[in-house]
């Protein structure tokens, strides 16, 4: 078992697997995009329940064990001293069951305007004009304005983990969260970490925004997903200046719902950079 293992969630779009990518840079970090372990999560949870005939013979505390040994398998490649970082946007609805079993853990969310999030889906989708994408179950049809709406539902890609978002920070367990602006990330990278550093409790150490080292999996994924660039991320770390692609009227339409950057209304125990 690593000894210790936080977690990365928050919105999609929204730099998790560029702070991935930094955050590795450390040797004694393990990052990566989002892996098996929310669903295998879930299944155990489910497998485990009344839903089950043998969950009869499954108690809370075997479960706790299993939820455990499941997160050591999945993470037996770090090393005893190291972090493990898991990364899914699952994890703001499970801070309850989280928080019991790694009392230490700390949860970063990524975050992002959620105006440019679909900004940004958008973009990839014209930039694979002949792919199909698995983001909209691989339908060839629709406009920007179906797109964004099924992003945006509450099942869709962004509207679930915006909705999962403001479940945990405004929960009882919201001062495990540490929201990182993508803004916050792509301007001041070392300032961000810095801080993340500061949350975790953890010695810095010197990362190089200019040396972003991509990984396999993330090429494969995004292949299987019809989506190539999906994880994609650059060599070296640049603030975005741009233009939205989005008709005027569907970005004012979600740029108001970054309820984070309203200071006065966000729970103090929730830290933001």
């Amino acid at each position: 078992m690593p000894a210790a293992i936080h977690f990365i969630s928050g919105l999609p779009r929204a730099g998790s697997t560029l702070l991935a990518a930094l955050l590795r840079q450390n040797p004694r970090f393990r990052a990566g995009m989002t892996g098996p372990a929310g669903a295998l999560f879930t299944a155990l949870l489910r497998e485990t329940s009344a839903r089950s005939e043998t969950g009869v013979f499954v108690d809370e505390e075997m479960r706790i064990r299993l939820l455990r040994g499941m997160f050591d398998a999945v993470h037996h490649e770090t090393p005893a001293d190291g972090i493990a970082f898991d990364t899914n946007r699952l994890w703001t609805t499970k801070l309850p069951a989280l928080s019991r079993l790694f009392p230490q853990a700390r949860v970063i969310c990524c975050v992002r305007n959620p105006a440019w999030v679909l900004d940004s889906f958008e973009r990839l989708i014209r930039r694979n004009a002949f792919d199909v994408s698995g983001i909209f179950n691989f339908d060839p049809g629709g406009t920007v304005y179906t797109r964004a709406e099924g992003l945006a539902s509450a099942t869709g890609m962004l509207g679930f983990a915006w909705q999962a978002l403001r479940e945990a920070a405004f929960g009882p367990q919201a001062d495990r969260l540490l929201l990182v602006r993508y803004e916050s990330l792509a301007a001041n990278p070392m300032g961000t970490l810095a801080a993340i550093y500061g949350f975790l409790g953890e010695p810095f150490f010197p990362h190089d925004p200019d040396r972003i080292e991509p990984t396999w999996d993330m090429v494969e994924f995004d292949m299987r997903m019809g989506t190539p660039g999906l994880h994609e991320v650059g060599r070296a770390v640049r603030p975005p200046a741009r233009a939205t692609i989005l008709p005027p009227d569907l970005f004012a339409r979600h740029e108001r719902d970054a309820f984070w950057e309203d200071l006065s209304q966000l729970p103090k125990a929730v830290r933001i950079v």
